[in-house]
């Protein structure tokens, strides 16, 4: 008997060409996905090295190598063209324009030349103990006290009799703080050196050559 009559013939499975549209499509796929996944991971581990600042910087002060450290940070291109990479050469004459936080990435427009610092570094000793927030990099007030006036009304100087503080300059930048230490601590004085706009130096200047007190009043979250 005919067993091909009245019955469905069972098809034959063949082995894949490599002719076969369908296989070289998935090969493709396949290899794609693999330089796709390693494309993406190398990418999310690649580094960048970027200058830090290893102490505060202050406007005016001279970036040199040894004031920075160099770290290797995952950034964009758009945020690594905002750094100073490490591969970079530091100008000679570069100077911050403004303070640079110790351990923050050195942002290019903080750098410049010294012709584009408007400030300048005035001594200030006091009679008393700033607060302890009062470190490199941090902002003050500046205030000026006349003598105080004595019980005949006349004051300890020759300028006229008055008590009223005054408000010279507000928000400068501590360059630096001199705290006596040793043998110099008992009765010594500390220095805040402060970076005065240049307009506002005649106002300090004539204070400090005068009988006033000369405080520095912290502005609040600034401080170390």
């Amino acid at each position: 008997m005919d067993s091909s009559i009245g019955g469905p013939v069972a098809s034959r499975l063949r082995r894949p060409s490599w002719r076969d549209p369908r296989l070289t499509v998935g090969i493709v796929l396949v290899a794609s996905s693999v330089a796709l996944g390693s494309w993406l991971v190398g990418a999310a581990q690649a580094t960048t090295g970027v200058y830090v600042a290893r102490s505060t910087l202050v406007p005016g002060e001279t970036i040199r190598t040894d004031r920075l450290v160099v770290v290797q940070a995952r950034l964009d291109a758009a945020q690594a063209a905002r750094y100073v990479a490490a591969d970079a050469d530091l100008p000679d004459d570069a100077v911050a324009l403004r303070v640079v936080a110790s351990g923050e990435l050195l942002p290019r427009d903080a750098l410049g030349a010294t012709a584009e610092v408007d400030v300048r570094p005035v001594p200030i000793s006091l009679d008393t103990e700033p607060a302890a927030g009062v470190v490199a990099g941090s902002l003050v007030d500046l205030w000026s006290v006349p003598p105080q006036p004595s019980a005949s009304g006349a004051t300890d100087g020759s300028g006229p009799a008055t008590s009223t503080p005054a408000l010279l300059a507000e928000r400068l930048t501590v360059a630096q703080v001199a705290r006596p230490s040793g043998s110099f601590a008992v009765g010594g004085r500390t220095v805040v050196h402060v970076l005065v706009p240049v307009t506002d130096l005649p106002d300090v200047l004539a204070a400090l050559s005068g009988d006033a007190t000369m405080h520095v009043m912290l502005v609040p979250g600034t401080g170390g």
